[in-house]
């Protein structure tokens, strides 16, 4: 469904970017400064700020149902999904399961990889304690299994454009597993990158999302445009132009 001006207005006056959003659900460009759910910093979480949209919008006088279908990390931009129902969200639940919804991911690196295109596949490890995840070659114990596709798409003079694909979805895992192959995201610290960028921002963004809507069936085929950051706003013209 196509948001009316007025909607747009009230949704922009929340912090909110949507992409779509019907009676069932809303898709959501996340900006790298927004928290997909409520954590330890107390600050405003996206589902806080859909709440006071809809309680706005809808002239809801009680509580209003946000559900949260998955997550990205806080550092990360791009297409996210929340919806209005249980039940929709029990059916974008069992979509994740069955590993058919497809999301494809932009990630800008320090470094051109090894291969053209490869795919990495790693046994995760996560210290909650760090926040932090490690991919290893070996199975231990207690980690799980990853993996992802990734391609590369062009250069800028300092800077390597990669599209990935998950098969899986772990913790912090396109980051754990780039920085095995010394392909550091750009402002990324945490995960080996030369410098942090000057909003906290990393330069991973959730460019597509494809997905079957849970009530009418629909395929929906969502990409949400890149952060208004100049290499950004460079590799999208080159690729556009390519």
């Amino acid at each position: 469904m196509k948001m009316n001006s007025t909607d747009q207005i009230i949704a922009t006056n929340y912090g909110l970017d949507p992409l779509f959003e019907d009676n069932h659900l809303i898709v959501l460009n996340k900006k790298s400064s927004d928290i997909s759910q409520g954590d330890i910093t107390g600050d405003k979480s996206l589902p806080e700020k859909i709440m006071a949209y809809w309680k706005v919008k809808y002239e809801k006088p009680g509580k209003v149902y946000v559900g949260v279908v998955h997550r990205l990390d806080r550092p990360t931009s791009g297409a996210i999904i929340y919806t209005k129902t249980s039940k929709a969200l029990e059916r974008l639940f069992a979509q994740f399961k069955a590993k058919t919804i497809q999301k494809t991911y932009w990630a800008v690196v320090e470094k051109k990889p090894p291969k053209e295109k490869d795919t990495l596949v790693h046994y995760m490890t996560r210290k909650e304690k760090i926040n932090k995840s490690f991919a290893n070659k070996i199975e231990l114990a207690g980690s799980k299994k990853a993996v992802l596709h990734y391609k590369y798409l062009l250069s800028s003079d300092r800077y390597h454009l990669l599209e990935i694909k998950l098969e899986t979805g772990r913790h912090h895992q396109i980051r754990s597993q780039l920085s095995t192959i010394g392909c550091f995201i750009k402002g990324d610290v945490k995960y080996g990158a030369r410098r942090a960028n000057e909003d906290l921002s990393i330069h991973l963004h959730a460019r597509n999302i494809k997905f079957e809507h849970p009530v009418s069936k629909d395929l929906m085929d969502i990409t949400a445009p890149v952060p208004s950051d100049p290499l950004w706003k460079f590799f999208e013209k080159e690729l556009k132009n390519s």
